[in-house]
């Protein structure tokens, strides 16, 4: 699977979409068992199924993001909050001039907090950006794959990430995933301390759970919560 668009100008002319979808990713630490790009493939993953599925516009990926937590781990690189909002703004305009005034953001990256803002924004007017998948599409998704963690143990590098990327990369997932667990639960400081307080190895999960059946549960729930979104969006 391409974790980008291929797709020639021609093609687009011939899709003649309406809504664009943007990949919002991160290059920041996943462990031992998973690269840097983990969260921009998760969010190409999804996009490109949307795009697929609903004959959307897609986009080549934001691939730095907001991951300050996760500063002081080897390979996190990070951009300030205001340089994200300014590039997806630029990004709307650019689509606006072209005809496209729908945006759906698909996001890869939990600590990309400002994208909620972003949305809220966006949307004072008129209905203009979609911001997916939410906490509710998540936790639809881990219930429908037989997952067995939640959202809230399984944070960062675990069996979620791990699942998705063994089904439609498998090899961009190491050796090691299976020994890569690691608990903790209680982060009542995250925003002060950053990752590195709970976690030694970057990760806060249970990869050992992970299968590639999971994974393609998860992105075909999306797929279908998916459409919810783009109704609204498009009324």
């Amino acid at each position: 699977m391409e974790l980008m668009s291929t797709a020639t100008s021609a093609d687009e002319a011939r899709r003649a979409a309406t809504v664009a979808v943007l990949p919002v990713g991160s290059f920041e630490q996943h462990g031992a068992h998973l690269p840097l790009i983990t969260d921009t493939a998760v969010a190409c993953l999804i996009a490109q199924r949307l795009s697929d599925a609903y004959g959307l516009f897609l986009l080549p990926p934001i691939t730095i993001s907001c991951s300050h937590e996760h500063e002081g781990f080897a390979g996190t690189v990070s951009i300030g909050a205001a340089t994200l909002i300014a590039v997806i703004e630029d990004i709307r305009a650019s689509l606006a001039r072209s005809g496209i005034n729908k945006l759906a953001l698909v996001n890869g990256h939990g600590g990309n907090y400002v994208l909620s803002n972003i949305t809220l924004q966006a949307n004072t007017e008129t209905r203009s950006v979609a911001l997916f998948p939410g906490r509710e599409e998540w936790n639809t998704a881990r219930e429908r794959a037989g997952m067995a963690t939640t959202a809230h143990a399984d944070m960062h590098g675990g069996e979620l990430e791990t699942s998705i990327l063994l089904y439609a990369k498998p090899d961009l997932v190491g050796d090691h995933w299976r020994e890569a667990d690691h608990d903790a639960d209680d982060r009542p400081h995250l925003l002060l301390t950053g990752m590195a307080a709970y976690t030694a190895s970057g990760i806060i999960g249970r990869p050992s759970q992970a299968t590639a059946a999971k994974g393609e549960a998860v992105l075909e729930s999306l797929v279908e919560t998916f459409a919810d979104h783009l109704k609204i969006l498009m009324e």
